[in-house]
């Protein structure tokens, strides 16, 4: 049993880390390098006006940057005092959030101890009915704030991805900052830890898209930003994963059935990759489907995309839920927060879509608990979706 106090201290540490990390991305989310690059990638699907601009790119197009520059069209007084504005509805918006969760915990702390001095008042017997019951009703009064506790910070993340689904960027960013710092936080006034791991999951998604707002595009294609997104988000996913020391059975690390899950991984991700692609009529991030580009489309999607967002989504966030919570309500809060990560499309069929994908993986990895059959499935939607389907249908009458 690990020591609470070394707990505390070790949380208070990665606490620090982790604020220190958000202000860095911060910083880079407000630098001209990064108001220069597209707002819009998102996790594994949401890339529909980078894959656009490598088609034109590709194709010889050239696109009207007359719409592009209506924002910078505005007066600089009227831009700072919009900024201005956002930044205070942001912090009224977490400041209303953290006083919300503090007086939950004032008034279940005074009901906590009126029930208890409320059932010693009554002076009963002390039978093992009466233990029971009490018991009993303790663990629905525990069960009932872990789902508050957990509901906090969904709401949280569902706020920011609607604004930037209304494309309200600015306030979104401060506000999934303002997440990961409360979340951080939370173990000065909650000492839970199972609370504590759900927090440092629930985190992750946060950082994941201050990590793609603020990275800018280095290269003329796009294929490459995902590695220099997802290759710096495995950092925080890896010393979470060291910090829950979780075995490698409950991430779903193993190769057990590994063979037949790769065949089953390439005609499951072609349907699921064809929804997808009549619901967003993505681009294509590769000029050609030759074997080096294919190759290099696979090995970013499934070793880059799909391995670090499921061990994310599934590996870290589902088996946190599922310890807390019952498996149905965890399939539906995973596949709500995988749908709503891909709202930067600002379509809301991508994100009814893209939450029945999440379902589906996230029942693929309750059946399964294999990390490498949902990472390759994940994988191959997206070599699909940008790559074989568009250069293979892109062309043809009506799609």
């Amino acid at each position: 049993m690990q020591n609470p106090i070394n707990f505390h201290e070790k949380q208070k540490k990665l606490s620090l880390l982790i604020i220190i990390s958000v202000l860095a991305l911060a910083l880079l989310a407000v630098s001209p390098a990064a108001s220069s690059s597209s707002m819009e990638l998102s996790s594994s699907a949401e890339v529909g006006s980078f894959s656009e601009q490598v088609h034109a790119e590709v194709s010889g197009e050239t696109e009207n940057s007359g719409a592009a520059q209506l924002p910078n069209e505005d007066p600089e007084p009227f831009q700072k005092i919009r900024q201005r504005v956002d930044i205070v509805y942001a912090a009224g918006g977490i400041g209303a959030a953290i006083l919300i969760l503090f007086g939950y915990l004032h008034i279940t702390s005074e009901n906590s101890g009126f029930a208890k001095k409320s059932l010693s008042s009554l002076h009963w017997p002390r039978t093992w009915k009466n233990e029971e019951y009490e018991e009993v009703e303790q663990e629905k009064y525990e069960a009932r704030k872990l789902r508050l506790l957990t509901v906090a910070p969904v709401l949280g993340i569902t706020l920011a991805e609607l604004l930037i689904f209304s494309d309200r960027m600015g306030i979104a960013v401060w506000m999934h900052i303002g997440i990961v710092i409360a979340l951080s936080l939370s173990d000065m006034f909650l000492k839970d830890p199972q609370i504590h791991r759900i927090y440092q999951a629930f985190m992750l998604l946060p950082v994941l898209r201050l990590i793609n707002l603020s990275m800018p595009v280095f290269f003329e294609t796009t294929l490459y930003t995902f590695v220099f997104v997802y290759g710096p988000l495995a950092l925080p996913v890896g010393i979470i994963v060291l910090h829950q020391r979780d075995s490698l059975e409950q991430l779903g690390i193993t190769l057990k059935h590994i063979v037949p899950y790769m065949i089953i991984s390439i005609p499951l991700g072609f349907l699921l990759g064809l929804g997808e692609y009549f619901t967003i009529q993505a681009g294509y991030l590769i000029p050609d489907l030759s074997f080096g580009n294919l190759l290099k489309l696979t090995i970013t999607m499934v070793f880059f995309v799909g391995l670090v967002e499921e061990l994310i989504f599934r590996s870290i966030l589902q088996t946190r839920l599922e310890s807390a919570l019952g498996v149905k309500e965890t399939l539906l809060i995973t596949s709500l927060m995988f749908g709503l990560m891909h709202s930067g499309y600002g379509t809301f069929q991508e994100i009814l879509y893209t939450g029945f994908v999440g379902l589906i993986m996230g029942l693929a990895f309750y059946k399964t608990r294999s990390l490498p059959f949902i990472a390759t499935l994940h994988g191959f939607v997206n070599v699909f979706l940008f790559g074989i389907l568009p250069h293979q249908l892109g062309t043809l009458p009506g799609i």
